[in-house]
């Protein structure tokens, strides 16, 4: 979910970053494409007139053409220099000449017809005359080819006339020259069906010459607002973007671009324009392109499809390599501390895959940890064990003889009374203040330690001894009968009745005991069975003590009594 949350996130920057690309790529490819269409307009046009404009120099630099310049009488000159004119005007476009020798002023001029063989002088030019201003003009320029553009509207028709000034030093020979119609190249230019391509023609200024709609161009007989709204500015939303193509103009007729192009707002929509200079006419190329027309945005689907598909494709194995290399082995990790909290620490607790990355280092890392710690606890829980026993041993002990306490008796009392009959037999040491007093209490516990020796020595293993109080002991004999009772009882009184201790100091205590012994029920509380020992105790100590007093079946039935 993370992986695809991750790609919608960079699918967003990403999708601004395509679209960025797309019309930065159709924004390039348009603008490339108006560079070369305005190259190729321009060169198809200019190519035809820069060969008539050769044509009109090689015929103006004619050596036959200057020789009768200078002598226009001369039958002889004359006829060279017609045929001369006749040989270029097969050559011209136009199949059409006109000359006019400056001496004279006489007009020769024959079409593509050949209408004037033979008269090809029509008229003499008058500098009183307005239609003669062309050539009092031209001569008055300097020698070489000048163009002269003649745009008929009305009928069409674009025609560029050559003229070619004859100089001889500072003096004027003549003009000569030939008309070449463009008509047809503008026309294919402007009428281009091309969709969302738009070619004009304007000039200097601006004026629309030719265009596809013939309501926008420049009539002569329009007034001067009427013309500056059928300017080429006129067709641009915004006075910023007319002045960038001004300045574009500029630049492409100052010959620093051969073509240029900017994108500017027409009609509300971004419009790439291309202009390029026909410097030859003085006309400037201007082609308005629609680039969401020209290159289609479609064409980019199969790029999106396909980054689309391995945006998802890397999404997919993304999740896929993620769940088996990390997932999964988070699965089995998990599973290894559910099986350790339950307690299981044997060969089952693994993780199974033995990597080195940073999963399967925690894994590793994981199982030693918990095996260590299940190696500490054991070795905790023996030794926890160990000093129970060693406190238990404590508690039911007595540190001094090495024999149960009160606490250890009861405890073995409260195991063996429910299994059945049993035997207590309760002694105590004959006269032990008198020792305490008479040797010291160190000697006393010589006694002491001495008298449990003695009555170990004496009992089975099964029976139990306890010390019962500071001189006190009493033994548990399980299963006893009233034989085996008496038995070990006075076992343990013969045991102890020669009994002397010798002292460090080499004096010596001659000691004995006094012993109360009684049986009791299955089930019977030990401070019933103890009361009866003590009583037995009780009575054998009043006959004189170091004897035994074993209670019988009436005395323990007046005992329970009591």
């Amino acid at each position: 979910m993370f992986v695809l949350l991750g790609f919608a996130a960079v699918a967003v920057p990403a999708y601004a970053a395509f679209n960025w690309i797309a019309n930065s790529t159709i924004i390039q490819l348009g603008t490339l494409f108006a560079e070369k269409q305005v190259l190729y307009d321009r060169h198809r046009g200019l190519g035809a007139l820069m060969r008539e404009v050769a044509l009109a120099e090689a015929l103006a630099g004619s050596q036959a053409i200057r020789d009768w310049t200078l002598d226009e009488d001369n039958p002889a000159v004359m006829r060279r220099g017609i045929a001369e004119l006749e040989h270029y005007r097969q050559s011209f476009a136009d199949n059409s000449y006109f000359f006019v020798i400056d001496s004279s002023g006489n007009y020769y001029f024959n079409d593509a017809a050949n209408s004037y063989a033979g008269s090809q002088r029509r008229y003499a030019v008058d500098a009183e005359n307005p239609r003669d201003a062309w050539y009092f003009h031209t001569k008055a320029l300097a020698q070489g080819c000048h163009l002269n553009v003649d745009n008929d509207a009305n009928l069409g028709v674009t025609k560029v006339w050559i003229n070619c000034v004859i100089r001889e030093g500072d003096r004027v020979l003549g003009v000569l020259g030939s008309g070449i119609d463009l008509s047809a190249f503008i026309h294919e230019v402007v009428n281009i069906p091309q969709a969302g391509v738009t070619s004009m023609f304007v000039d200097r200024q601006g004026q629309l010459q030719a265009h596809r709609d013939q309501n926008l161009i420049n009539l002569a007989s329009l007034s001067a607002e009427t013309r500056d709204a059928r300017s080429v500015f006129s067709l641009l939303d915004d006075e910023t973007d007319r002045e960038r193509l001004r300045a574009l103009m500029e630049e492409v007729a100052s010959g620093q671009s051969m073509v240029r192009s900017i994108f500017v707002d027409i009609d509300g929509h971004q419009t790439l324009v291309g202009v390029g200079y026909l410097d030859r006419i003085g006309w400037f190329n201007v082609t308005l392109m629609d680039v969401d027309t020209i290159i289609d945005r479609r064409l980019f689907m199969p790029i999106a499809a396909l980054l689309i598909g391995v945006m998802g494709l890397v999404a997919f194995l993304l999740m896929v390599i993620f769940k088996h290399t990390v997932l999964d082995r988070l699965s089995r990790l998990e599973r290894a501390v559910r099986g350790a909290q339950n307690g299981n620490f044997g060969p089952a607790l693994s993780f199974g895959d033995g990597a080195q990355d940073e999963v399967g280092r925690l894994g590793t890392a994981f199982v030693e940890l918990a095996r260590t710690v299940h190696d500490n606890t054991r070795l905790l829980e023996t030794r926890v064990s160990e000093r129970t026993q060693e406190l238990q041993q404590l508690a039911f002990m007595d540190v001094q003889t090495g024999v149960l306490n009160r606490r250890g008796f009861a405890a073995a009392h409260a195991e063996c009374a429910p299994k059945g009959q049993y035997g207590v037999l309760l002694m105590d040491i004959d006269r032990f203040k008198t020792i305490n007093d008479n040797f010291g209490h160190a000697a006393g516990d010589q006694v002491v330690i001495e008298v449990a020796r003695r009555i170990g020595r004496a009992i089975d293993r099964i029976d139990t001894c306890a010390r019962w109080g500071g001189d006190e002991y009493i033994v548990l004999l399980p299963g006893a009968s009233p034989q085996s009772l008496r038995a070990t009882a006075e076992a343990v009184l013969a045991g102890i009745r020669d009994l002397t201790v010798v002292l460090p100091d080499g004096r010596e205590i001659r000691t004995s005991v006094s012993i109360g012994a009684c049986l009791s029920d299955k089930g019977d509380r030990l401070e019933m069975a103890a009361d009866m020992a003590d009583a037995a105790l009780y009575m054998a100590k009043s006959q004189g003590r170091n004897q035994l007093m074993v209670l019988d079946r009436e005395m323990q039935k007046q005992s329970r009594r009591a």
